[in-house]
């Protein structure tokens, strides 16, 4: 006898699944993965912790919605029968059927426009409208210039043509990219009769909770601590730059969202972990890859790039001091050092066109860069400086003024500049501070690979310190070594160089 799996829809966030003790102890270990770097976590070196994330919830026996489609490869790995219930949120596999030319005359309806003029709607845009329309869920994979907040754009537009009394919750990371997507959705809609004034309402910094527009954008830091009933009032949910979404703080939004049917993220990236990508697929439901910057690139839809690999070499006396030095002694080490700061400094300021230079630290390295930067920088040349003290409403405007100059310098911080924000007219990057994150990587990467008016190669700086005292590799050296798989993994094109410093 075929043993069974009952499942049904507990809420829009949650599945009840209904089987044996035996198959229940299955599951939950199914469903159970360790975190990347655990060994490594207090809370398990102290034995409080077995260094395992749970994804399935065998005691109220509850699976994420979004995992439907592992739980069904489950089922037939096993051998198991697999049940449907139906409940008062219908069936717990439930998709549209869509009509690719009803699309189509609806996206023609909405007469999209960008800078004023008319938008024609890409083939890969196109196919990922039609696939989240169709499943309902769906995390969006797609890099930076693909035009992910056109994407979201038409499927909100869709959604609030099919609910007369909900709203529509979009949320992004940072104060920044709540402006970034106000400005895209009412550049779209200028030559329609769609206002984005008046259907947009703006959560972040303290901003009003309760709003009668039907689109709000809101910040995760704003609205995470709302009570359920807040989140009831929403038919769909996006999460723009979703590879954030594994925090504790916004899983705990998307299970208060019970009633949303609708879920969409987007990103450019994930971190490559299956940890990562089931939490994420959970809250959002499958990944499914819209197109990649390689291609993009081959197109001519994203400007080329070219990465040089600048491997700092110091002297022996620099080697011997820093070993035996912890990761974060070795990072305070290299950004207080002067002779690197000043290459940074005279680097940034030889290169010609808009530069970006991305640092970690705010006080010790940013604020020290700026200073060098602007203190030896021709009075004619503008230098900005962003980083999460700078007010949302003045990133937005030195974007915007940066996209009309020609040769200005951004010293800003990753966690404002690396993520989203879309810069027309940027030409080179300078990664001012070590990291191995891929998506901190990629992320920051996307912020040159939107063409530039005057059609110049787009060119990325990375710095790699060589602090390696006799066989003994320094961590930011090693995390050099993990930055050049990811450059060999999207097969961009690089060449690296040694300095003495």
């Amino acid at each position: 006898m075929i043993e069974k799996i009952t499942v049904g829809k507990k809420n829009e966030s949650q599945l009840l699944v209904d089987a044996d003790s035996g198959i229940l102890m299955e599951l939950n270990e199914y469903f159970s993965f360790f975190v990347d770097g655990y060994k490594y976590m207090p809370l398990y070196r102290n034995k409080v912790w077995d260094g395992k994330i749970r994804i399935f919830n065998a005691l109220a026996q509850e699976l994420p919605v979004g995992l439907l489609h592992q739980l069904k490869e489950f089922t037939k790995k096993r051998g198991y029968e697999l049940e449907y219930e139906d409940s008062e949120y219908g069936s717990p596999e439930q998709y549209n059927a869509v009509d690719p030319e009803e699309i189509m005359k609806f996206i023609t309806s909405l007469n999209l426009r960008g800078n004023g003029n008319p938008i024609t709607v890409r083939d890969y845009q196109f196919d990922a409208i039609c696939t989240a329309i169709t499943n309902k869920r769906s995390i969006l994979l797609s890099p930076t210039g693909s035009g992910k907040s056109l994407i979201i754009y038409v499927l909100l537009r869709w959604l609030l043509e099919r609910c007369d009394d909900k709203k529509i919750l979009i949320i992004v990371p940072t104060t920044s990219l709540v402006e970034q997507m106000y400005a895209d959705f009412a550049d779209y809609s200028s030559h329609d009769s769609w206002n984005a004034t008046q259907e947009c309402h703006k959560i972040f910094s303290g901003k009003a909770k309760d709003m009668d527009e039907n689109v709000v954008i809101s910040t995760w830091q704003s609205v995470y601590k709302l009570p359920p009933a807040w989140f009831q009032q929403f038919y769909g949910v996006f999460g723009d730059e979703c590879h954030g979404f594994k925090s504790k703080s916004l899983t705990s939004i998307m299970n208060k969202c019970v009633n949303t049917a609708y879920r969409y993220g987007t990103t450019g990236t994930l971190d490559g972990t299956q940890t990562h990508k089931l939490v994420l697929e959970g809250l959002f439901g499958k990944v499914r890859k819209v197109t990649t910057t390689k291609k993009l690139q081959d197109d001519d839809t994203l400007a080329p790039l070219n990465i040089f690999m600048l491997t700092l070499d110091y002297n022996e006396t620099d080697k011997k001091e820093n070993v035996g030095k912890t990761y974060q002694q070795e990072i305070n080490w290299i950004v207080a050092n002067e002779r690197r700061n000043n290459f940074i400094r005279n680097l940034s300021i030889d290169m010609k066109g808009n530069t970006l230079v991305l640092f970690q630290f705010v006080d010790k390295h940013g604020k020290v860069l700026y200073d060098l930067i602007l203190n030896k920088a021709e009075d004619s040349r503008k230098v900005f400086y962003v980083s999460g003290q700078t007010d949302a409403t003045d990133r937005e405007t030195i974007r915007k003024i940066v996209e009309t100059q020609k040769d200005s310098i951004i010293v800003a911080s990753l966690g404002t500049f690396s993520t989203g924000i879309n810069i027309k007219n940027l030409h080179n990057i300078v990664f001012a501070s070590p990291s191995k994150s891929q998506i901190r990587v990629l992320q920051s990467i996307g912020r040159s690979l939107r063409k530039s008016d005057d059609g110049r190669i787009s060119k990325l700086y990375d710095l790699v310190d060589n602090l390696q005292h006799k066989s003994r590799k320094n961590y930011t050296l090693l995390h050099g070594e993990e930055r050049l798989k990811i450059y060999q993994k999207e097969q961009f094109q690089y060449k690296e160089y040694r300095i003495k410093i």
